[in-house]
Formats: structure tokens, sequence, C-alpha cells
């Protein structure tokens, strides 16, 4: 694989505007009632007075050994061997579901024809020198995007320890 791309989360700097689940519904044109390829999830610890409030913005992980590749029945999902993104060829889903009790953060989504659906790291964009819209769109910078080693370096810079 020459490079590998992946995004970079900072739960701190989420500020739970959904920007980037409104820009990547819009860029795919997808019905707002209807599959989110990434969503803002809240999660809450603690108890009154005392509660802790944190936003999170998922989408696929494209993980390194991507259990869904390997439970498709129908060999739909793929890993791009030039860039590692995980890619569905939406003609050979059968939507068996197989890759959605494979993937351990419960990410594929199902269409209403039954068809899975995941993040593409908007291909569409990438191929025109542009990177995902939901990163380029976060106003406050909590999702990064780029090669494993552009975001271990860019962490690396600001102090942080990359988690990549």
């Amino acid at each position: 694989m020459k490079k590998r791309y992946a995004f970079y989360f900072d739960s701190d700097r989420c500020i739970k505007c959904y920007a980037c689940e409104v820009a990547c519904k819009q860029w795919h044109g997808i019905k707002p009632d209807s599959v989110k390829l990434r969503k803002v999830i809240e999660i809450t610890s603690g108890t009154f007075p005392e509660v802790k409030r944190k936003f999170v913005s998922v989408s696929c992980r494209h993980c390194g050994k991507a259990p869904c590749i390997e439970a498709c029945l129908s060999k739909a999902i793929s890993r791009r061997e030039e860039d590692g993104i995980i890619v569905v060829d939406h003609e050979k889903c059968i939507g068996c579901k197989s890759c959605l009790e494979a993937c351990p953060f419960g990410i594929p989504q199902f269409d209403e024809n039954g068809i899975v659906q995941i993040c593409d790291m908007c291909l569409d964009r990438l191929e025109m020198g542009q990177p995902p819209l939901c990163s380029a769109t976060c106003p406050t910078k909590a999702l990064i995007w780029g090669t494993l080693t552009e975001i271990s370096n860019s962490l690396t810079v600001k102090g942080a320890q990359a988690r990549v």
C-alpha cells in the first residue's frame, strides 16, 4: 500500500454543530431521513450536578484489518490498494448484513434497497484533489483527514501523542 488515509477525531474540540454530518449528506445526495455515512453522537457520564458530555463524530474507520471485508459473503467490500480506503461495490451487495455483524463499531448501514452504505472518504472529491467534505467543513478542526504519516506528524508537532 503506497499510503493510507485516515481520520483523526479530537472530541475535546467538537461542539456538536453537525456540520460534518450535514455536509456529508448534502455532498452524497442522501435524504435527511436515510442513512448517515457520518454521524455525531453524544456520550454522557457522571450524575447531576457533575454531568460530563462529549461529542463524537463517527464513520467507517477503514480498519487496518477490516473484519467487514472478510465477512462479506458477496465480496462487495474491498480495500483500495493505493490508499487503504474501504469501498463497496453496490452492484455486488446482496444485503445479507454479515458486514454489520462483523463490524465491532456497528458502522455499516443499509439504504431503502437493503444495500450497504459506508463512508468512502469522498472518493470523488479526492480524485479532484480535495479532502473529504466532513473534515473540510468542521469549524473547530476536530475532524482531521490525511495520510497516517501526515496525521501522526501533525499531532507530534502539537505535542499530542498520535493514536491513528
